[in-house]
């Protein structure tokens, strides 16, 4: 887990007090320090300013300032709980959610002390499957994270995005959400994170077009396959957001990395070698699937009549 690497060597001994410190980053509970040290020990060594108490139970043993890896441990150790959605997603390696804070998962009855930059969460659900057996620090599954980050987001579209990006990085695969959604009770925007999970699996990897799809959904156009690997007039792989594959339309969500003059005129080229095809191409910024849901219905059904759909016909079904 990337924030508990040690940027510094092991113990050469076989002291299980530095060993025990070395794993949890110099943070230690009070209960812990006791199996290892007396009452007398532990208040010297806080007196001394060798230890900081940085909780009525919790020491952080070193000197100096104290960072995100040392915050993390202090959250588990004082409230006896998991690290849990984007907190819990970030120590499995999840890239571009940071939190200014630490989320902690507990049981529901569990009475804490708050802590500060903690978001303590409780729970009536936390089988034992949903936490990652055996993990330094103990943290929820990569599936239990993201429906417990989906659930916490701040909006919808970060619910929808953290879902995206969950596949997208490899952290869940499959049926991995729906699994422990299936375990769970009142789950904040739970159809949401069912529609996202599906759309992410299929293949859509990116939020603009779990959107997308969520529009042909919703306007009952025919539902796309989605990432579909075409090799161009060089005999290149080019990726596909959208394939109606019946009518021979492609559909690209645009975002700002094809602004870039190089990604622009790579684009057109495959857009050339499409119409060369035959094929039809219609391109969409993700602000435009987002904002004017609408008007890209509009375009997108006039170009599958075009090719020969019709309403209550059948789509392709990716």
């Amino acid at each position: 887990m990337s924030w508990n690497s040690a940027e510094r060597d092991p113990p050469r001994g076989d002291d299980p007090l530095e060993h025990l410190l070395f794993r949890q980053h110099w943070v230690i509970s009070r209960t812990q320090a006791l199996r290892h040290l007396s009452p007398g020990a532990i208040r010297h060594r806080v007196e001394t300013g060798r230890w900081q108490r940085a909780h009525r139970s919790v020491y952080v043993a070193m000197t100096g300032s104290i960072g995100l890896a040392q915050r993390r441990w202090i959250a588990i150790l004082a409230t006896r709980g998991v690290l849990a959605g984007f907190s819990a997603l970030e120590a499995l390696g999840l890239k571009g959610y940071p939190k200014p804070y630490t989320e902690i998962l507990i049981p529901f009855s569990r009475r804490v002390i708050a802590l500060p930059e903690t978001a303590v969460r409780r729970t009536r659900c936390l089988p034992v499957e949903h936490a990652l057996a055996g993990s330094v620090p103990p943290v929820t599954t990569a599936a239990r994270a993201l429906v417990d980050a989906a659930q916490w987001a701040h909006d919808d579209s970060e619910a929808a995005a953290v879902i995206a990006a969950g596949f997208q990085q490899r952290l869940v695969a499959g049926d991995e959400v729906h699994t422990v959604l299936a375990r769970m009770r009142g789950v904040r925007r739970e159809q949401l994170i069912h529609r996202a999970a599906e759309s992410a699996a299929g293949g859509s990897e990116s939020v603009s077009e779990i959107e997308f799809l969520d529009l042909c959904r919703r306007n009952g156009l025919p539902e796309p396959s989605r990432q579909v690997v075409r090799r161009d007039s060089a005999g290149r792989k080019r990726y596909r957001d959208a394939l109606f594959d019946d009518y021979g339309i492609h559909v690209e969500i645009d975002g700002s990395q094809h602004m870039e003059v190089r990604a622009w005129a790579a684009d057109m080229r495959q857009h050339n070698d499409l119409a060369i095809a035959g094929a039809r191409l219609l391109r969409f910024t993700a602000w435009q699937v987002r904002h004017e849901p609408a008007d890209v219905a509009r375009q997108l059904r006039a170009a599958l009549m075009a090719a020969g759909w019709r309403p209550g016909r059948p789509g392709q079904v990716a």
